[in-house]
């Protein structure tokens, strides 16, 4: 059996798109059983944030106890949330003052409600405002439709091996076609382009979960945890357990 294999003996293996953050067995983060969206948002993925929308905010599982008065309690796990969207958000590029401002902006709209019901829409409207920015701020330079489409396909695959063939069928054109336009359009090379995509997402996971560096590693679908270690240390100039050490202290 391979290492991947003995680690996840004991608990089903995860995807980048449902890890979830967990401390003493209790869930703190949103929509358990979905999917992280917090990493969601931060890399742009309005369409699948959208389809979050049956969930209320108000009906999280796991949410803690912070005041017995249910709509104060709501209230401050709204500001909870908003502000640890603004840091992810951060981490994946959006400027910090703009993150700032929007967090902000929306902890103040929920001051002036008064409901549980409001809280919950004004907390689906912060989401989508804050995945749209992103959206925007990873496509801004880019112009063309096909190389749009391989960059939607890749942020919704990042936990497969993606291949030039996938990018030639979302996209419609030849593999040397897209390798031109893409290295154009982005200053990467399609290959670069989902290395950083998913180290990126990794440093996401490292920052908001528990779980280990070979999961992490097997849901991203890196070939295994020495590769990772290796690519994330020579993009970062660190190893993945040195950057959750140095930022949880």
């Amino acid at each position: 059996m391979s290492d991947n294999g003995k680690i996840f003996k004991n608990r089903t293996p995860i995807s980048y798109r449902e890890f979830i953050r967990r401390e003493n067995n209790i869930v703190h983060a949103p929509y358990e059983n979905e999917v992280n969206f917090y990493s969601l948002i931060a890399a742009g993925n309005v369409r699948k944030l959208a389809g979050l929308g049956n969930k209320k905010f108000s009906e999280t599982e796991g949410l803690g106890i912070l005041s017995e008065n249910s709509l104060q309690n709501l209230r401050y796990h709204f500001v909870i949330t908003t502000a640890t969207i603004a840091r992810a958000c951060i981490d994946a590029g959006l400027p910090f003052t703009e993150a700032y401002d929007m967090s902000d902006y929306y902890i103040r709209l929920m001051d002036s409600v008064s409901s549980a019901d409001e809280i919950d829409s004004l907390h689906t409207q912060m989401c989508l405002s804050y995945a749209r920015r992103m959206q925007k701020l990873h496509k801004e330079s880019i112009c063309s439709r096909p190389v749009v489409a391989c960059i939607d396909y890749i942020y919704d695959h990042l936990d497969t091996r993606i291949t030039m063939d996938d990018l030639m069928r979302v996209s419609g054109l030849s593999s040397s076609y897209i390798s031109h336009i893409f290295k154009k359009e982005t200053g990467l090379t399609v290959s670069r382009y989902i290395l950083v995509r998913k180290l990126t997402t990794a440093q996401n996971m490292l920052l908001h979960s528990d779980y280990s560096i070979a999961e992490i590693s097997a849901a991203l679908s890196f070939p295994n945890q020495s590769y990772f270690s290796n690519v994330f240390r020579k993009e970062f100039s660190m190893t993945p357990g040195h950057f959750r050490k140095s930022h949880s202290e």
